[in-house]
């Protein structure tokens, strides 16, 4: 209805707008409307009929597509429906094989971690260092065996016990063979290695560290100590026999560990300051008891000659003290005493000069070592406050180091107290030597004056 209206409007107003453009009178007006009408019922007419055909075809259109839906509701009915029977069927046929199967499935279970565990132990064998791409095998296997729940076929069975096989035979074997070799200097170098076993890797005299990574060889950035070297050396050049090998069983992990510890060089710099101090100070008591040994040395030997001549001579105490004899020929025995008494006083320094610094060295050296294990320890308790104890090699790191003193100052004092000993000995049996001709002075003094007395 009310697009009737809004037509009726649009006429009128066409017709108002050309009856005001070309009308002179109401007569003209009137047809030119009641044209205008019948033009629009014709359109309207032809809308008509066209929106009653183009209904019919979405009519049309709607029965197909429900028809399409109808279809493929039954198709996914029967599609679920088969779904449910192949599940079905699954089942029992996974049931019959679990069935028929039997220990199998136990056996390709033990396969598959075997292969898993030697893929891992093949990969840190030196072994692989010669023969590579041993791992590749078992490491496909075990993806195989668990990921898709493949079978191993005989050929894959027998070659996993080939590879144990070969890795067992050769570990009781020795063997050279020519490979490329990164040396210190990260160079790569084609040289003879030694092989022995499955537990280390030799060349020129130095062990060497696989990477199975990068299937590369080479040196290790710290070589042992030389007696291990020299084991390496003699491998190395025999041809035939037995030799004498220092041998790591875990296949280089000791072996990672001993490199890694510090030696003698490195101890001493761990001790710091206070440790180079007591070296010093060692080396101080060593000069000084040196020194001692060789003048106690040739004032011995020189007071030995003196002893078997009847000459005394100024190159010795003993030749200076018998000199005070000749010297107070006609004093008395008492006067004569203290003169000898006097002369060996004199002598004394000379014979335990630097003594007492020896023995200050030797009681100082221990006293040293111990300020710098305390103040190691207080490095070591502010690193604690600072970084908490979550690493205990901070911990044993730091009390190592604190603890090189007190070793470096007992090292020190030990020998320093023997060297002290020896010298004072030494010096005190001189001193006692020269006592002991002043006595035997003194006393043919007192003989020559006794009979005097008598005489008189």
């Amino acid at each position: 209805m009310k697009f009737i209206k809004s037509l009726i409007l649009t006429g009128v107003l066409s017709c108002t707008s050309y009856a005001n453009a070309q009308a002179v009178n109401l007569d003209d007006l009137l047809k030119t409307i009641e044209q205008g009408q019948k033009a629009q019922t014709a359109e309207n007419i032809s809308r008509e009929k066209a929106f009653i055909a183009s209904q019919s075809e979405q009519v049309a259109k709607l029965k197909q597509v429900t028809q399409n839906r109808n279809n493929l509701l039954q198709q996914s009915s029967n599609l679920e429906t088969q779904f449910e029977e192949n599940e079905i069927k699954l089942g029992n046929l996974t049931g019959a094989l679990n069935k028929r199967m039997g220990s199998l499935k136990e056996l390709f279970g033990v396969l598959q971690q075997v292969a898993g565990d030697t893929k891992n132990k093949l990969a840190t064998s030196n072994v692989s260092a010669q023969l590579p791409g041993r791992g590749v095998f078992m490491d496909e296997l075990a993806q195989k065996m668990g990921a898709s729940s493949k079978l191993a076929s005989i050929e894959d069975i027998e070659k996993v016990w080939f590879e144990l096989q070969r890795e067992m035979t050769e570990q009781g074997k020795v063997k050279r063979f020519e490979s490329q070799v990164i040396i210190a200097g990260g160079q790569k170098v084609q040289q003879e290695v030694v092989r022995v076993g499955a537990f280390n890797l030799i060349s020129n005299g130095k062990y060497l560290e696989y990477n199975d990574a990068t299937n590369t060889l080479a040196e290790l950035t710290r070589q042992p100590t030389g007696r291990f070297l020299a084991s390496a050396q003699a491998m190395q050049d025999a041809k035939s026999g037995f030799v004498d090998f220092t041998l790591d069983p875990t296949g280089g992990s000791i072996l990672g560990l001993l490199v890694q510890a510090p030696g003698t060089e490195e101890q001493v710099h761990q001790g710091g300051t206070v440790g180079y101090v007591i070296l010093a100070v060692g080396l101080i008591a060593l000069l000084i008891s040196l020194e001692r040994f060789i003048s106690l040395f040739i004032i011995g030997g020189k007071m030995r000659r003196q002893l078997k001549d009847t000459v005394a001579r100024d190159d010795n105490p003993l030749g200076r003290v018998m000199k005070v004899k000749d010297q107070f020929p006609h004093v008395t025995y008492d006067t004569l005493e203290l003169k000898l008494s006097e002369a060996i006083l004199r002598e004394m320094p000379k014979i335990t000069r630097n003594l007492t610094l020896i023995k200050i060295i030797s009681v100082v050296a221990p006293l040293l070592g111990l300020l710098g294990t305390v103040t190691g320890m207080i490095n070591t308790f502010q690193a604690i406050t600072l970084f908490g104890t979550g690493d205990p090699k901070l911990m044993a790191g730091g009390i190592s180091q604190a603890l090189v003193t007190t070793v470096l100052g007992l090292v020190v004092a030990i020998p320093t107290v023997f060297l002290y000993t020896i010298l004072n000995t030494r010096s005190k049996g001189l001193l006692l030597t020269l006592q002991e001709q002043s006595a035997g002075i003194i006393a043919e003094r007192s003989e020559a004056v006794e009979p005097n007395k008598e005489g008189a």
